[in-house]
């Protein structure tokens, strides 16, 4: 068996993964990162997002900073807003339940704007999220929900930057390297075995990261951890995140710690794949939601479309799509909004239906009955809050009274024909349940000591998100604990 050396062996090539490998290479360490998919389909899950990143702001200053090719003449017309530590603390506190781990919610809150600062100095360029996360009222766009950057490119374009930048510095990068099992004696981790192509080999390490993702790509841990249907949701992203570096962390007796019942998942594409497609990417997703109402098979509306801006629910619903009978609903627009809905809604790839009255419309979405639908959109349109005017870019408290389900935001009758409707089934993006860290990124034992020279970043990590998360932390996590774990590995390693 052949046997290489390196200082530091990162394990995946998304977006926590190649944080970790700069973050050890600006320190002079040797790097390889193991990659087990093929060069064309890497990145992990980072490929298949749309890039975006909940980062802390404290006015158009700190985003022009970040992103010097916004000119006067947009923040002329935009209302950025500010996003305070304060505001992203007690956002990650309100939709976890107030259960993420304190000390690395600190660590994340404090670290994410001079994290992508770093990035963006390495090459990494950043952009405004026009479109999704602000819309265009009287001539002005309004930022909401504390989400305005992405990556240019998307995850695509962020993947791309990551890989550019670790050719330019010397990392080097094994792809179909499947790592398989860490090498650990009483003193820790000294490196790991892994498959290239095939073939069994063992690399030496003074450090070792696992940024290797979650488990929702394995249908046996979906259902063995989430429960029953969780085999038959749809995965969002690669096919590579099985839980293999779990594992591979486990069997040298790493901490399991965090919400391993519980997951992100979304409204995705009713016929999509069994796992992404880099070709559609994240257009499977359905995030218009909350201009309109969702119907199960029963007929009925199940859940409060507009309870919160679409970033602080989309993550959750999935879950909730997946309890409904036959694991579907339909999502449901009329004239007034379809000018609205998200570009996702204009792919080939999707299953619509149109009709030009709401009897027709009834007669068409395949698996509801037709009768009930009609019944709970009559009394749905009776119940909208009319005197309160629409407005996509605050909590316009325009909802709904009297019904057993009620809408408490923009909530719009569904009367003028043309009427759309969009078959969703639940997506899983990622697994919430994980290995535990400190805050420097070291993966921790039963007995809460480090392991020595083993370390994580990225999805396996877990304690951060319960139940639910702010769109763009997921990134934003992986940014922080990449860098963090890989500063950390590469102190290890030099000493």
């Amino acid at each position: 068996m052949s046997t290489e050396s390196f200082d530091v062996v990162v394990v995946g090539a998304g977006n926590a993964a190649m944080c970790a490998a700069h973050a050890a290479r600006e320190q002079g360490c040797s790097v390889l990162v193991l990659e087990r998919s093929s060069e064309e389909e890497r990145g992990g899950n980072s490929s298949y997002t749309a890039g975006n990143i909940r980062t802390v702001y404290n006015g158009v200053d700190d985003l022009k900073d970040l992103m010097p090719d916004l000119t006067d003449e947009e923040i002329a017309i935009t209302d950025f807003g500010t996003y305070t530590k304060e505001n992203f603390f007690d956002d990650l506190a309100r939709v976890t339940q107030n259960r993420c781990d304190p000390d690395l919610v600190e660590v994340l809150v404090n670290n994410i704007a001079p994290t992508m600062k770093w990035l963006q100095q390495k090459g990494v360029r950043f952009q405004p999220i026009w479109g999704a996360q602000a819309y265009k009222i009287n001539g002005r766009f309004k930022f909401w929900g504390g989400l305005t950057v992405c990556s240019y490119g998307g995850g695509p374009g962020l993947v791309e930057a990551h890989h550019k930048i670790a050719a330019k510095n010397g990392i080097t990068i094994k792809y179909n390297a499947v790592a398989t099992t860490l090498i650990a004696d009483d003193d820790g981790v000294h490196g790991l075995k892994y498959k290239d192509n095939g073939k069994t080999k063992e690399v030496s390490a003074k450090a070792v990261v696992l940024a290797c993702g979650g488990f929702q790509a394995n249908v046996e841990w979906r259902t063995r951890y989430l429960g029953p249907n969780w085999d038959l949701a749809k995965v969002r992203g690669t096919r590579f995140n099985t839980g293999m570096g779990h594992e591979m962390a486990f069997a040298v007796g790493a901490q399991a710690t965090g919400h391993w019942s519980g997951c992100h998942a979304v409204g995705w594409e009713l016929n999509a794949p069994p796992t992404g497609d880099l070709a559609v990417g994240d257009n499977y997703q359905k995030h218009s939601y909350p201009w309109g109402v969702m119907i199960n098979a029963k007929g009925k509306r199940f859940v409060d479309e507009g309870a919160d801006f679409r970033n602080y629910t989309y993550a959750k619903y999935g879950r909730v799509i997946l309890e409904q009978p036959e694991q579907f609903a339909w999502q449901v627009f009329d004239k007034k909004i379809i000018p609205m809905l998200r570009a996702e809604y204009r792919i080939k790839q999707v299953t619509k239906v149109t009709a030009n009255t709401l009897e027709e419309l009834a007669e068409k979405l395949d698996g509801v009955d037709p009768k009930a639908f009609l019944e709970e959109i009559k009394a749905y349109n009776a119940a909208v809050m009319k005197d309160v005017p629409f407005d996509p870019n605050i909590k316009d408290g325009r909802g709904t009274k009297g019904l057993a389900v009620n809408k408490t935001n923009w909530a719009n009758t569904i009367d003028e024909a043309p009427f759309e409707a969009y078959a969703t089934t639940c997506g899983i993006t990622f697994s919430f349940g994980g290995i535990k860290i400190n805050t420097e990124g070291h993966v921790l034992d039963a007995d809460d000591k480090p392991i020595p020279g083993l370390y994580a970043a990225g999805e396996i990590v877990g304690g951060i998100f319960y139940f639910n998360y702010p769109g763009g932390s997921g990134l934003a996590a992986g940014m922080v604990f990449g860098k963090v774990a890989g500063a950390s590995a590469a102190k290890l390693a030099k000493a």
